[in-house]
């Protein structure tokens, strides 16, 4: 493997999507992931559509680029092997609760006693020693106590609503990547591991807060809780004569370039609704509005033109069909179209960005169940007997 994390073996717990998802992007960096899988898998495999069974499509998506290895961890020779893997490697990381790991005999201390520099990473629902800190979580259920349903209502919905995609499970997979580089990075300089706690409705939480805590962000609160322009009914992609638009009308320069655009260059300096971003922001809906009525006046086309001519941040509203078909998805090699050894040609989306001195590798597919038991066994140092004693009690299985 190349990247800049080349040299990083990670074991990855894992499973649906938030870990993997946070275990992909190492992988797509460089890092050895070995996902460690049940006999019967990660539940991800079975989400349809696929081609083969256990090869669903978010599995494709969230588990390139790493090796497959089954363990039976309920059973004694499965945790042994486990810890063998450990030994070498400088992540665990996994998303169950913590009262699992602890009942697998897994806790950051049964760990840390077998590799001390382990960096230990759970990703789970609740911060420990509060509350809720054995409840289960999902995305939903994180969406749901951290307010975005409702806020969707707040905003004007006709009920409230979950975001269309799994946003709570991605945001603190982005903080569980975040979590592992930076304790790496503290064990350059430090030499020590240490366990690190990822918790999803805190992550959320802070997302949501950072906009909607508004007032109260003072003691005592200035004003009320929830920021009025994520709220304002116009906030929404605007009405055109044949379709949609996405505007973004924001600063100073911004303003006076648009009043000049529709012949009212006067209104930035006499209206005082306009004439500041503070004042904007207090007559939010009232400006989002006066956007509304006037985007209203000429076709998606005309308006893009136009405020691209302005320097005015606009784009066309895609559809998801658009996505597929976007041409500077398509410049930038976005997608790849690769041929998986079981799925046949698959297409795979880039690992976003771009290193100048350790790109990361060509992505490798998704592994199959059990796909790599053997050689990870073997390099763990178990001998083809041994192996062969652990696939017929169960404790692994290959394809």
């Amino acid at each position: 493997m190349s990247g800049p994390l080349a040299g990083v073996r990670i074991v990855d717990l894992t499973s649906v999507v938030m870990g993997p998802f946070a275990t992909q992007i190492l992988a797509d960096l460089g890092a050895d992931v070995i996902k460690v899988e049940p006999p019967e898998g990660d539940v991800l495999r079975q989400i349809a559509p696929m081609r083969h069974p256990g090869m669903g499509h978010i599995f494709l998506h969230h588990n390139r680029n790493k090796r497959s290895i089954v363990l039976d961890l309920k059973q004694p020779a499965g945790r042994e092997a486990l810890l063998r893997l450990v030994r070498d490697a400088d992540v665990l990381i996994y998303n169950v609760r913590p009262q699992a790991m602890q009942r697998l005999k897994l806790a950051y201390e049964d760990v840390a006693a077998v590799n001390p520099r382990i960096i230990y990473v759970g990703a789970y629902g609740y911060s420990q020693g509060g509350p809720y800190e054995a409840q289960p979580a999902y995305d939903d259920l994180i969406q749901g106590i951290a307010g975005l349903p409702a806020i969707f209502a707040d905003a004007g919905a006709d009920r409230p609503r979950y975001v269309p995609t799994a946003i709570s499970d991605r945001i603190t997979g982005l903080a569980a990547v975040n979590a592992v580089t930076s304790a790496l990075f503290c064990r350059e300089r430090t030499g020590k591991g240490q366990s690190v706690e990822v918790p999803m409705f805190e992550t959320v939480a802070q997302m949501v807060l950072g906009d909607h805590l508004c007032g109260h962000t003072f003691d005592p609160p200035a004003e009320p809780l929830r920021y009025e322009r994520m709220l304002a009914p116009h906030r929404a992609p605007y009405a055109t004569k044949d379709g949609y638009v996405c505007v973004l009308v924001y600063n100073d320069k911004h303003w006076r370039s648009f009043f000049k655009l529709i012949g009212r260059e006067e209104l930035f300096e006499s209206d005082p609704r306009f004439s500041s971003q503070e004042a904007r922001s207090r007559n939010i809906n009232q400006v989002y509005a006066f956007v509304a009525e006037q985007m209203a006046t000429r076709t998606s086309a005309e308006w893009l033109a136009l405020l691209k001519q302005a320097d005015i941040p606009a784009t066309p509203m895609n559809s998801i069909d658009d996505v597929i078909d976007d041409p500077h998805l398509a410049a930038a090699g976005f997608f790849q179209m690769t041929e998986h050894p079981t799925e046949g040609r698959v297409r795979l989306m880039a690992a976003p960005g771009k290193w100048s001195a350790t790109p990361p590798d060509e992505l490798r597919p998704a592994p199959l169940l059990g796909e790599h038991s053997v050689a990870i066994l073997r390099e763990a140092g178990y001998g083809d007997a041994e192996i062969d004693t652990m696939i017929a009690s169960r404790v692994t299985r290959v394809p």
